[in-house]
């Protein structure tokens, strides 16, 4: 049957919790009274399917299935994670927690999506505190990964352990509070800019639209990738933070923001806020804005991959995790079979392959062409530190045939044969599948070369031979189809 995670509260937050746990391949349990909760969940699970297998360069597991159960009891049966995600109610979390206690097994984590309190106050009078702790995410669920981790001294350090080991295996990142305080961390900061905003909306100085400028044209993005302090440690200049804090640190004396004093939300100001978001927003629908959102981010964070660079390091970590499991190798000796065509992509389309068609855009083949070829360079060693070296392939000839459409989220394959592989050659033909669909097929010719000199020289001898290796083993196989064949022939 595989892991099985529970979800209390199908709300917004519960919704982004199965849907994350789902799309990584667990079987997902929801209890909501809400008739409408199915509903709304597979809506939320409709626009993660859409963006969440795109966002890593390695298939996610296959899909876990989500049910409704009509007790907590049904639901949280054979569970390892349970996710509180009800309403911010003290009484409310209190009660359902009780009623945990006595139907969720012993060794599974309870975890809550609560964004103020503290753990304390949610383990009080339970009868096994240690399995209850703060896992705050952060909306969309599915796509963000944050999780604030906030324990006690009840929570025992294996099982805090294993919460990280989950979580990480779903591709977000637990930030683990070494105290527990109100709010967590990450919610201060937003309450701290949440407060300043509205004074601003108050006393005329910027509408809501202007403010939200601001933040997502400038200091947004650089939040994105380096954070408040590694941002201002590079503004210090070559001197560093010390540099920057004896430079501004005067600052926080001046009278810039009104941080300590929160308007009175009157009336007047709830009005100004209300009409200015309908001005600014409300042409679309809030599902329109969801995948706008969703397709953003993703965009965001597949740049930040390319980059090796904060959320995309992450991502490309969690790709790694799970890449054995969709039969990529490294390199050629861990192939068990030599003489087929080798696997060098897996991949879902994500929303920025996509044309104005709707289906994946003929550059992106190519790129995803590329991709695999690079990945078949690195199985016979002509990985990044060769290349650093001063050796590498140039790609001096392409041909491909677009046989079929490929839409967003669909898995993709690419199987790689070596038609020629000998001295500064290497002859390659790619073949694109969907399932039993051929796609695409792409047709390569290489020449190794001399990064310095720029111009072709042999490889290293041990690039050579793994190349040979796979020329030798490939030599026996059929001609493939579409092989040396030109523009318009099929």
């Amino acid at each position: 049957m595989g892991r099985i995670a529970a979800i209390v509260g199908g709300g917004v937050i519960g919704g982004g919790w199965a849907a994350r746990f789902a799309l990584n391949g667990w079987q997902v349990r929801v209890f909501d009274p809400d008739p409408e909760a199915g509903r709304k969940i597979g809506e939320v699970m409709e626009n993660a399917r859409l963006s969440l297998p795109g966002l890593g360069n390695v298939a996610l597991p296959q899909e876990g299935a989500v049910t409704f159960h009509d007790t907590i009891a049904e639901a949280v049966a054979g569970t390892e994670w349970v996710q509180e995600s009800v309403p911010e109610r003290l009484d409310l979390k209190q009660k359902v927690y009780a009623e945990l206690m006595a139907h969720v097994p012993g060794e599974a984590v309870i975890g809550s999506s609560t964004s103020g309190y503290k753990p304390s106050e949610l383990q009080a009078g339970l009868a096994r505190p240690g399995q209850v702790m703060v896992a705050h995410p952060f909306n969309p669920v599915y796509l963000l990964p944050l999780v604030e981790l906030v324990t006690t001294d009840a929570n025992e350090a294996a099982r805090v352990d294993r919460a990280k080991e989950i979580l990480g295996g779903l591709g977000m990142y637990p930030l683990h509070l070494r105290r527990e305080i109100d709010a967590h961390v990450a919610d201060r900061f937003l309450e701290a800019v949440w407060r300043e905003a509205l004074w601003l909306v108050r006393d005329g100085i910027a509408t809501t639209e202007e403010i939200d400028n601001a933040i997502r044209y400038g200091f947004g993005l650089r939040w994105a990738q380096m954070g408040l302090f590694e941002t201002y440690r590079v503004a210090g200049g070559e001197a560093g933070m010390r540099h920057f804090i004896a430079q501004f640190g005067p600052c926080l004396k001046w009278p810039w923001t009104k941080l300590m004093d929160v308007p009175e939300l009157t009336d007047d100001l709830i009005d100004a806020i209300a009409d200015q978001s309908d001005a600014q927003s409300g042409a679309h629908s809030i599902r329109e804005l969801e995948r706008i959102r969703d397709a953003n981010l993703v965009g965001i964070m597949r740049a930040l991959y390319r980059e090796d660079w904060g959320a995309g390091a992450l991502q490309r970590a969690h790709d790694s995790r799970i890449e054995p499991a969709s039969g990529l190798v490294r390199h050629v000796d861990e192939l068990h079979d030599l003489s087929q065509p080798v696997l060098t992509a897996r991949r879902a389309v994500p929303l920025e392959w996509l044309d104005y068609n709707g289906h994946m855009t003929e550059s992106r083949y190519l790129e995803a062409f590329a991709d695999a070829t690079d990945r078949l360079m690195q199985m016979i060693g002509c990985d990044a530190d060769y290349i650093a070296g001063g050796g590498s392939y140039f790609t001096t000839e392409t041909h491909i045939r677009h046989l079929d459409e490929a839409r967003a989220g669909e898995v993709i394959e690419i199987r790689t044969r070596v038609i020629v592989g000998q001295g500064k050659k290497m002859h390659l033909f790619q073949e694109m599948h969907a399932g039993e669909r051929l796609l695409s097929t792409g047709e390569h010719f290489l020449l190794h070369v001399n990064l310095e000199t720029r111009r072709s020289a042999p490889p290293a001898p041990h690039v050579e031979a793994a190349l040979v290796k796979l020329a030798e083993a490939h030599a026996s196989l059929p001609a493939p189809e579409g092989l040396g064949k030109g523009i318009g022939a099929r």
